[in-house]
C-alpha cells in the first residue's frame, strides 16, 4: 500500500528505475559478427574508391596503400600492441570481445572483395556509405562492451597517465595519417575521405549516447 502524506492522501512512491537485462552469449556473438561485417563492408567500399580514413583502420589502409600487403593482416598487427594497454584500463572481458572483433574484422575485409566487385564507385558516395555502415558496425559493438581497439584505447591511456586531452591526441593522430597519404591518393581524395570520416563520426555521436537507451 502507498504510504499516507501528511494531509492524508496517499502519496505515491516513486518507482525504480528497470535494470536492462543483460547480454546472453548469442546476443554478444551476433552483435560482434554483425559489427564487424558491417565495418569490413564499409572498409570495402572505402577500399574500392581508394579513400582513407583515421584511426587503427585509417593507419592499416596507408600501409597496404605503400606496400601492398593485405590491409587485413596489416589491420590485425597493428593493433597487437594496445591490447595490452586495454586489459589494464578496461578488463579482460572488453578485451576479449574486441580481440574477436578485430580478428573478424581482418578476416572479412579479406574476404569480402571476393565476393563484391565493383567495377566503378562514385567516390563520394563510397565514402559517405563507408562512413555510415562503419557508423553502425560500431554501434553494434559499443553496445556489447567491445571496439576495434587501436588509437582509442591508446590515447584515453595517455589522456589518464599524463593528462593529454584524448579528444586532441585522436585529432593530431588522424591528422597525421590522412596528411601521409596525399602522396598516393591524391589531395581530392583526401578531401573526399573527410566526408566520410563526418559520416561516421555523426552517426555514433548521434546514436551512442550513454543512458539514452535505459529502460524506465
Amino acid at each position: 500500500m502507498n504510504a499516507l502524506s501528511r494531509n492524508g492522501s496517499a502519496a505515491t512512491q516513486p518507482s525504480k528505475p528497470k535494470t536492462a537485462p543483460r547480454h546472453t552469449l548469442f546476443d554478444d556473438l551476433q552483435a560482434l559478427v554483425s559489427g564487424a561485417l558491417l565495418v569490413a563492408l564499409g572498409v570495402t567500399l572505402l577500399g574500392q574508391a581508394r579513400l582513407m580514413t583515421g584511426g587503427t583502420v585509417g593507419l592499416a589502409f596507408l600501409l597496404h596503400y605503400y606496400s601492398g600487403l593485405p590491409f587485413g593482416a596489416l589491420f590485425f598487427c597493428l593493433n597487437l600492441p594496445f591490447y595490452y594497454l586495454a586489459v589494464k584500463k578496461l578488463g579482460w572481458t572488453f578485451t576479449l570481445k574486441t580481440m574477436a572483433a578485430i580478428s573478424l574484422m581482418a578476416l572479412f575485409s579479406e574476404w569480402m572483395p571476393q565476393m563484391i566487385r565493383l567495377d566503378r564507385i562514385e567516390p563520394v558516395y563510397a565514402a559517405t556509405m563507408g562512413g555510415l555502415l562503419a557508423g553502425v558496425g560500431l554501434l553494434a559493438l559499443f553496445r556489447h562492451r567491445a571496439s576495434l581497439g587501436g588509437f582509442n584505447v591508446f590515447v584515453l591511456y595517455l589522456q589518464e597517465r599524463f593528462g593529454i586531452r584524448a579528444g586532441l591526441t585522436q585529432l593530431i593522430l588522424d591528422a597525421i595519417i590522412l596528411m601521409a597519404s596525399i602522396p598516393v591518393i591524391t589531395l581530392r581524395s583526401v578531401a573526399i575521405s573527410l566526408v566520410g570520416a563526418a559520416v561516421l563520426n555523426l552517426t555514433l555521436a548521434v546514436n551512442h549516447r550513454p543512458g539514452r537507451y535505459a529502460t524506465s
